[in-house]
């Protein structure tokens, strides 16, 4: 499959709030593209295209900007407060010669052994961050969890990575866990572990008074 996909963006002549509210409105995302010793460009994207291209595994964008074509790559993107949709990207100019630092997705794959324990896994972290050419930057990194039992962790350090890709992230970064899950305990179980009611001191030394009294 082509990783590249094919973009034209107009240059955005108001920056701030207000006039990426305004760009968004009109089904564009906001962006700023720097790089290569370049001043940074603020510049708009068809959000459909651009969020599709990034859907069906583009990593590499080719950019027509100012009647220019140039070769980027995503270096950051901002989402809204629901996580959904893309408000906000960094495009950073690139060279198919040259080795970038890029962040991309993790996909775990398998069954874990430890669910067949009781065992739920548990991911800590979706993205990983690796370093290799600009033409063989991944769409994601698969993480197998077949032999994953409970108690067991994967770090970043511990993933196989593909011929011509090094990690960038923390070795000690982790990834993936699998846990048992702490049983429900019964209203007994929590009765018996209530601590019991304090004496009322005042209440005895009543009692013991009428008992003399007596």
């Amino acid at each position: 499959m082509d990783k590249t996909l094919s973009l034209e963006a107009q240059i955005r002549e108001r920056t701030g709030s207000k006039a990426a509210a305004r760009v968004r409105k009109q089904g564009q995302i906001p962006a700023v593209v720097y790089g290569h010793k370049q001043d940074p460009v603020a510049i708009s994207l068809d959000a459909h295209d651009f969020a599709e291209g990034l859907h069906h595994g583009h990593r590499v964008i080719d950019v027509k900007v100012g009647g220019k074509t140039q070769k980027m790559i995503v270096k950051d993107l901002q989402y809204d407060h629901l996580g959904r949709n893309i408000v906000h990207a960094d495009l950073m100019r690139v060279d198919v010669t040259e080795t970038v630092r890029v962040s991309v997705p993790i996909e775990l794959k398998g069954t874990a052994q430890g669910t067949h324990e009781s065992g739920i896994v548990e991911e800590h972290a979706d993205h990983v961050e690796i370093e290799c050419m600009v033409t063989n930057i991944p769409e994601s990194i698969v993480v197998s969890i077949k032999e994953l039992g409970v108690g067991q962790v994967i770090h970043a350090g511990d993933v196989v990575l593909p011929d011509g890709i090094t990690l960038a992230s923390s070795p000690d970064t982790l990834l993936v866990a699998c846990h048992l899950v702490a049983a429900a305990k019964t209203t007994e179980e929590i009765e018996e572990e209530a601590p019991a009611a304090p004496e009322v001191i005042g209440e005895k030394k009543e009692e013991s008074e009428e008992q003399s009294g007596d």
